[in-house]
């Protein structure tokens, strides 16, 4: 039964909230991507070493950041989803801006622990907000511009944290991304409705309430999702090892500047990005109606296409042709993202969607950004003995070469198996 207040969205009103929940979504990824275009800086200033600046990338956000999100997906799946969001933003936006007044790496640190917290309230609802606006067939459409959020969100952390850095400084960079954000706070609290769960599907929401353990035990008996996890995971490692240093190995192997990085790098992931999260869920919507396991296995086909170019991009001397090459494999790395989070939402209950993406999102960024940042400073620092500053290619290299094939071959085993559990929803 649907909950006072839950509106039946007309269509003007859903693409006003989508894009709404979008313009969220890229100040989300202002905020937590600046960081990376102002390592250089950060570095210079406090003289960490690159552990440090992975630890500050990853681990100091992801900690709270994928722990929080589970048990805030429950309120979401309870509780009124837009005011969950509106307080969330409040929370990063105000806490990135304090990042900006640190004394030292430990209160840096710190202030991206606050980050992390107000982040884990986001994507779980708005995930459950963009099922409940669109239906199955148009979902995977819906994901795609839900995710431009993160291509424009990198593209403007680039490029106007590498100028505010490069000609202000790295402080000033955070309170620029950080303030805007707790005024559409107040717009989203005033102006987004909470649409009605189960509408888009057709299904009655019973009210039925379920724990993490429920949720839980139910996707674990469904392959595709372990699958899908385990893929969209492994992409994250080695997404956020490249968001997170790519700036810095282009510093220090090819002696580019702030500016010069963010304004090249920024336009570069933020339009292959979006290209491969939009044309991704698009082109998977349009396979997926004569066979969803299709839009899998051409997903699996893209990443091993991508990964081709990994090896002439890390090992090229010339810094224009390694933005060059970084192109395709950005935008073909990048088309998984709206299919999987679509499909988990298809493989669930009503009340389940926020916690099935708090659960996928777990897997997501706790190797993401969790391991993709560290594990790619660790090496860094342990190559540096024998290549110097160019550790910083080998160690990418070095990651990009094992996640490739591994992510494929996940995509591949859930083609197998999605077509079954999404026949099995309705007997859950």
């Amino acid at each position: 039964m649907a909950e006072s207040g839950d509106a039946i969205l007309s269509r003007s009103a859903r693409r006003y909230t989508l894009a709404l929940i979008t313009t969220v979504y890229v100040l989300n990824f202002v905020d937590r991507q600046v960081l990376a275009i102002l390592l250089p800086a950060i570095k210079t200033e406090f003289g960490v070493d690159d552990w440090v600046l992975g630890f500050l990338a990853g681990p100091a956000f992801a900690l709270f950041y994928v722990t929080l999100g589970i048990p805030i997906a429950v309120l979401a799946d309870r509780w009124n989803r837009r005011n969950l969001i509106a307080v969330s933003l409040t929370i990063w936006s105000a806490m990135t801006a304090v990042s900006g007044a640190s004394a030292n790496i430990v209160q840096l640190a710190l202030a991206r622990i606050g980050v992390g917290v107000g982040e884990a309230g986001f994507s779980p609802p708005a995930h459950s907000m963009i099922a409940d606006m669109y239906p199955p067939e148009q979902r995977s459409t819906a994901m795609g511009v839900f995710s431009l959020g993160i291509a424009l969100g990198i593209m403007i952390a680039f490029i106007g944290g590498g100028w505010v850095a490069q000609n202000i400084g790295w402080r000033e960079a955070f309170y620029v991304v950080g303030v805007p954000g707790v005024v559409l706070a107040l717009v989203f609290r005033l102006t987004v409705k909470e649409p009605q769960r189960g509408h888009s599907d057709g299904r009655s929401d019973d009210g039925r309430k379920y724990s993490i353990k429920e949720v839980g035990r139910y996707l674990l008996l469904r392959k595709s999702f372990i699958h899908l996890a385990m893929a969209a995971g492994l992409a994250s490692l080695n997404g956020y090892a490249v968001l997170s240093f790519f700036p810095s190995f282009l510093e220090r192997s090819h002696g580019l500047n702030l500016q010069e990085i963010g304004i090249y790098l920024g336009l570069i992931i933020g339009i292959s990005t979006g290209i491969g999260f939009l044309g991704g869920g698009m082109v998977a919507d349009r396979i997926a109606k004569s066979d969803r396991r299709k839009s899998l296995q051409v997903i699996s086909g893209a990443l091993l296409l991508g990964w081709l170019f990994v090896f002439p991009l890390y090992l090229s001397t010339d810094p224009y042709l390694v933005m060059a090459l970084f192109f395709i494999p950005s935008v073909l790395s990048n088309s998984y993202l709206a299919t999987t989070f679509a499909q988990v939402q298809s493989l669930v209950g009503i009340r389940m969607r926020s916690v099935a993406s708090a659960l996928l999102l777990f897997v997501v960024n706790a190797l993401g950004l969790g391991v993709g940042p560290q594990v790619a400073g660790f090496l860094s620092d342990a190559l540096s003995v024998g290549f110097a500053d160019e550790s910083l290619r080998y160690s990418l290299l070095t990651i990009a070469t094992i996640t490739g094939p591994w992510t494929a071959w996940h995509f591949l085993m859930a083609s197998r198996h999605i077509e079954g559990d999404l026949a099995r929803v309705d007997k859950a």
